[in-house]
């Protein structure tokens, strides 16, 4: 469990473009969510992702919106809903609703992506693409007109605390040129694996928004230096991308 006492670290401001460090409340202990996601935003996250999993589209089965509703009123931290789902339309309204910024969408589990990420902004959400490790870029570059985020995982979805795939960096960087070749302000989203010691090269293979949990939960010196860590080598490697 986290704990609230921890010193809060400093985000980046709004309009800065600037690495952003995402909590994933996987490893949170559920019987205290609320307290969790509090000690979260005062650990100095920029917002927290919901793994909305069905145990069909991956082999888990984990929050719905129901729970994220009861989260919401404990933190104004941006919420945003990765769907690991089957059939995502049936809960992109819902996951709205129930207090989520941003929804996210899997490539691989509609059979037309472009009207599911259409029904996010008619539900009254940003709209994010995810992408499976075996999922190409291709898959995903004529609906870049209609998201503010492009996910990669560097993990299979499905479970926590997996190791991260360094052979997803070649797509990272292709996904980063597709989203330069748009002229459109767009986060290029990492899931899968992230820590101190995956962070700088993905984030010098393009990346600037980075999903994390176990790291997170387990630093022993706690969240807020977890996170002020991870930004430091965040910054470190879009910097070496831009030199």
């Amino acid at each position: 469990m986290l704990h609230r006492d921890q010193p809060r670290t400093s985000a980046p401001a709004v309009g800065a473009r600037g690495p952003r460090i995402v909590a994933s409340v996987l490893p949170a202990d559920l019987a205290r969510l609320g307290e969790e996601v509090a000690a979260l935003e005062a650990a100095g996250v920029d917002w927290i992702q919901w793994d909305v999993m069905d145990a069909c589209f991956v082999p888990n089965l984990t929050f719905g919106p129901d729970v994220i509703a009861a989260a919401r009123r404990h933190t104004a931290l941006p919420f945003e809903a990765q769907l690991m789902v089957a059939n995502p339309d049936v809960l992109i309204a819902r996951c709205v609703e129930a207090g989520c910024e941003r929804v996210i969408v899997h490539a691989e589990s509609t059979h037309n992506l472009h009207r599911s990420l259409m029904h996010v902004a008619e539900s009254g959400g940003r709209a994010g693409v995810a992408m499976n490790p075996a999922t190409p870029v291709e898959a995903v570059v004529n609906v870049l007109d209609l998201v503010d985020l492009v996910l990669v995982m560097t993990v299979n979805p499905g479970f926590g605390g997996q190791a991260y795939l360094h052979s997803m960096e070649p797509k990272l960087r292709a996904a980063r040129a597709a989203i330069e070749a748009t002229g459109r302000t767009i986060w290029l989203e990492v899931d899968g694996g992230i820590a101190p010691q995956t962070i700088v090269s993905c984030a010098g293979a393009g990346a600037d928004v980075f999903v994390t949990g176990s790291t997170l939960f387990q630093d022993p010196q706690g969240p807020a230096h977890a996170v002020q860590e991870l930004r430091a080598l965040a910054a470190q490697g879009m910097g070496q991308r831009q030199a």
